[in-house]
Order: structure tokens, then C-alpha cells, then sequence
């Protein structure tokens, strides 16, 4: 199975939602461009223009300012308050609340900045805010609520398809890292792969990630190296770093450095820092 390099992989690890909004920044850009400049032609076909022609453009890139600075809070959402499938109910009611601040929150923007603009023109802008305005400005943020949605899963499908992502045996949605468990199960552009616990020389902390190093292959696991190490304490695991936990038995040597730190060497030639906060800890585990 061919896995990407630690450089790769910590790079899309880290600038992920980056390249959401990336995308997302993109298609806006074309989406109104187009919605703008088909108002112009529309309105060009019967005869004079009864707007100026930068108009269309301030109401188009003012909802799509409003979106962009709205897109964090959908991300902070489905992170936080994953869709429960077991709890639908309670899912839809806060997804619904969501969506519902969500437009008011839009629409302050929109209107925020549209009337920013066209003061700095000398103007007045009156966006008629009513309950019929605000019914229609719901009825096309809901549609984009949902389309966003699905395009952030869609897009961490497709990540985690690519970069392969690890999961234990035993997951469940109440316990995801379970107490015992000596395999994961590793999935990846379509297929599954089995990896044990005792091929695992260490583990390293990046995001949201626990990256399992086992030789030159690395495995990402969505999880905390708080939480991961402790449970592979019984298989000897053990904290040596805040980003770091290796495997005793894949220890070669451990030279003293002068700031009080140590440098500990892996059999694979990997040499990874023991620092001196969790020096006693390590010490006790040989005991």
C-alpha cells in the first residue's frame, strides 16, 4: 500500500479546511460573477441599464463575502455537533437553529457591506427588510447551508480516501478508541487493510490526527495522543514528548543531552526528542 510522505501528509493534515475554503472561495468567485453579469444582460435586453453597472456585482460579492466569513462557523458545527443519526431529532433541531442563525447572520453582512459601499458612493441602500424578505434570503441560505455541508463531507471523504485513514477494530460511536484492542483497520482508496498494534514503532500528534509510524508507512488516526497513549500503555507504549509516544521495544539507545533532554533512537534509525517533563514517567517504565 503505498502511503504518503510524513511531509505530505502533515501538510494536508494542517491546511485541510484550508483547501476547503479554497474551493469553496472558487466557486463563489464563478457562481456570482455569473449570477452578476447575467443581471446586466438581462436588464441590458430592454434597453437602459436601471442600475449602475457596478451594482449587480456589490450585491452578488456582498453575499459572497458574508458566506466566506460564515463558512468557519459550518466547520466548527459539523466538528462539534456531528449529524447523530441515533438522536435525529435532536440533530435537526440544532442543524435547523443553525441554519437559521446562519441567514441572519448572512444577511447582516450583506447588508452591512452593501450599505457601506454605496454610502462610500454618496448612495442609499434600502434592502426593504421585511418577514417576506427574510422568508426568501432563508429559502436560498438553507439551500446553501446544505449544499456546503455536504460538500465538506464530501471533501473529508475524499481526503481521508487519499491520505488512507485508520480506525480500531472495535469503534463505536460511545467508545472510539476502545480499552483493548491490538489491531486497526485502515482504510483506503477502497480497500481495507489490517495493521497491528505491535507494528507501530510510534505515534505522533498532528491536528486532529494521531499519525501512526510503523516502519516508512503512516497511518492516520482521528483521535488525541492524550488518549490514544494510554490505552497502548499495557502494550508498551509511553509519553515521551506533548507530540510525541513511542513503543519501548523499538527503543535502540537514549543519549543525555545538555539542555536536560534526551534523544532517544528508534531500531529504524528514527530519532525522536524525550523530553524532560516526561522523563520520570519513561524512567518508571523500566522499573
Amino acid at each position: 500500500m503505498r502511503t504518503l510522505n510524513s511531509n505530505q501528509l502533515h501538510h494536508f493534515q494542517h491546511y485541510q479546511a484550508w483547501y476547503v475554503t479554497a474551493l469553496l472561495a472558487f466557486y463563489i468567485l464563478i457562481n456570482n460573477s455569473i449570477n452578476a453579469t447575467s443581471l446586466v444582460m438581462e436588464a441590458q435586453r430592454d434597453g437602459a441599464l436601471p442600475f449602475m453597472l457596478w451594482e449587480p456585482f456589490v450585491w452578488e460579492y456582498s453575499s459572497a463575502m458574508g458566506t466566506l466569513l460564515l463558512f468557519p462557523a459550518l466547520l466548527y458545527l459539523l466538528k462539534h455537533q456531528p449529524f447523530n443519526w441515533q438522536a435525529v431529532g435532536r440533530s435537526l433541531a440544532t442543524y435547523f437553529a443553525a441554519s437559521v442563525l446562519y441567514c441572519l447572520l448572512h444577511v447582516a453582512i450583506m447588508v452591512g457591506l452593501r450599505k457601506l459601499i454605496y454610502g462610500l458612493q454618496g448612495r442609499g441602500y434600502d434592502f426593504g427588510l421585511s418577514w417576506f424578505e427574510l422568508v426568501y434570503e432563508y429559502r436560498k441560505d438553507l439551500w446553501a447551508f446544505l449544499f456546503f455541508i455536504v460538500m465538506i463531507k464530501a471533501f473529508s471523504y475524499l481526503f481521508a480516501q487519499i491520505i488512507g485513514e485508520a480506525s480500531t477494530l472495535a469503534n463505536n460511536e460511545d467508545d472510539p478508541i476502545p480499552t483493548q484492542f491490538d489491531r486497526f483497520l485502515v482504510k483506503k482508496l477502497g480497500k481495507e487493510f489490517i495493521v497491528k498494534v505491535s507494528d507501530i514503532d510510534w505515534l505522533e500528534s498532528s491536528g486532529n490526527y494521531v499519525n501512526l509510524h510503523s516502519g516508512e508507512r503512516i497511518y492516520p488516526l482521528r483521535a488525541t495522543l492524550t488518549q490514544l497513549s494510554k490505552q497502548l500503555e499495557a502494550q508498551g507504549f509511553c509519553r515521551i514528548h506533548r507530540s510525541h509516544a513511542v513503543k519501548l521495544d523499538a527503543i535502540e539507545s537514549i543519549t543525555p543531552l545538555p539542555s536536560g533532554d534526551s534523544e532517544i533512537t528508534l531500531h529504524s534509525g528514527k530519532k525522536l526528542n524525550l523530553s524532560r517533563r516526561y522523563k520520570e514517567q519513561f524512567k518508571l517504565q523500566f522499573a
